[in-house]
């Protein structure tokens, strides 16, 4: 069934070039924030351009145990959030992903009372929620941690507040945004996040009537209202997997037009791929892509928050540098543990030596096939995108991590000419 989660595994057969057009999926990182966002809002939401993903999924379930109903027409979800019957979400549904812990601020903007347990999810490290409980309680939540639970409540009422955050944690952001959007006064969020994620979350929540200005800079305030109406959204694209895409074209020499894309929200990615030798031209929201028959290496990739290149496009990028003629070195400043694809590549005839958050690159000539296992969703991209380019076939277990934020991959990349299937 389109878009549902089958754990199997990818037989991809490597040199086949690509071509054709596809069009770039809705963002995950959208589309998760502003589903819990829609809890705000009264009634029927409707969310245009929404990706068949397990994440998103997890989210829907979620919405409809708490007593949402939520149906999908196509790529169109829409969520009834009008009668709600429960303040808790149990801990297998939290486990689920990571990035649960983002409807911690809506609901406790329902709800006087909220009970949910610590989020689940990739393991890249610590990516600690403290961020997230230190803004709330400076709202006027209170939270009591126990065996791996939260309990928050609100004795008076939420209120605005001065926070700024140590670092800009996308997250953070987003959780402080939704509970604030109903909160009696004025928020300021300092250092907040600048993703594209971030002012789509804010365009949602604005087409519902909240007041949110400064979004997408470093500095947002949010004048609390008294209530939300439901509203329609579009989703913007998902610009980690037109980078991955890009990465597919790149290895295999091939030539691609991309359309329903964002060129700007791509602002700190196509430079690297024009480094290698690509040709990028940009027309309105489609671009063509060409790639030569032999890559140049980019000389050094460090992750950053945004508009910094994104972690969430390294471990594609590595597979690209992996047959680039010359040296790349990566260094990876926002998550302790985000090479666990490397020892798969490796198998795959990378070279690659990780000493703490730098991995050094040389461009091999050629992968060859071998069978490898993902561990998490954009390291199975990256093994994806190296198994393009290997010679002879490789075998790509763990591919239930990349269903979590790419939609029907394999039908993506044989319409464009792969040899990939999903057994």
């Amino acid at each position: 069934m389109k878009g549902c989660m089958v754990v199997g595994k990818f037989v991809v057969e490597g040199g086949r070039t690509l071509q054709g057009e596809v069009r770039v999926q809705g963002s995950k990182n959208s589309t998760l924030p502003i589903l819990a966002a829609s809890l705000l809002c009264r009634g029927e939401s409707v969310l245009y351009n929404c990706p068949q993903l397990t994440d998103v999924e997890a989210s829907l379930t979620i919405l409809r145990y708490i007593g949402c109903t939520a149906r999908r027409e196509g790529d169109v979800v829409i969520v009834d959030t009008g009668c709600v019957e429960r303040n808790d979400i149990p801990s297998a549904l939290m486990h689920r992903m990571r990035s649960s812990i983002i409807f911690l601020g809506a609901m406790i903007a329902r709800f006087d009372r909220v009970k949910m347990s610590f989020p689940g999810g990739c393991e890249l490290g610590p990516r600690p929620i403290d961020l997230h409980l230190n803004a709330l309680r400076e709202m006027g939540v209170e939270i009591s941690e126990e065996h791996g639970e939260l309990d928050c409540c609100i004795t008076d009422r939420l209120h605005g507040a001065n926070i700024a955050l140590t670092i800009p944690s996308v997250g953070a952001t987003e959780n402080i945004m939704i509970a604030a959007a109903t909160a009696e006064g004025t928020t300021i969020i300092s250092n907040a996040a600048r993703e594209p994620e971030i002012t789509d979350l804010a365009d949602y929540l604005t087409a519902c009537g909240a007041k949110i200005s400064g979004a997408g800079e470093s500095t947002v305030i949010i004048d609390g209202v008294a209530r939300l109406h439901p509203a329609s959204h579009a989703i913007i694209p998902d610009r980690i997997v037109a980078a991955t895409l890009m990465s597919a074209a790149a290895v295999t020499g091939s030539d691609i037009r991309f359309k329903s894309i964002i060129p700007s929200h791509l602002g700190s990615i196509l430079p690297v791929f024009r480094e290698c030798g690509c040709d990028i031209q940009c027309v309105g929201d489609g671009m063509s892509f060409h790639s030569p028959y032999r890559l140049r290496s980019p000389k050094l990739i460090r992750t950053m928050p945004y508009p910094g290149f994104p972690t969430d496009a390294q471990a594609p990028l590595m597979s690209v540098a992996a047959v680039a003629d010359g040296l790349t070195v990566f260094v990876e400043n926002m998550f302790e543990s985000r090479y666990g694809h490397v020892s798969e590549l490796c198998r795959l005839g990378a070279d690659i030596r990780v000493e703490g958050r730098v991995a050094v690159v040389a461009g091999a000539r050629r992968l060859l096939s071998a069978r490898v296992r993902a561990r998490d969703l954009r390291g199975a991209a990256s093994l994806v995108v190296a198994a393009l380019s290997a010679r002879g076939v490789s075998e790509i277990e763990g591919i239930e991590y990349l269903e979590r934020g790419y939609e029907d991959f394999e039908l993506v990349l044989s319409a464009l000419g792969a040899e990939i299937k999903k057994l």
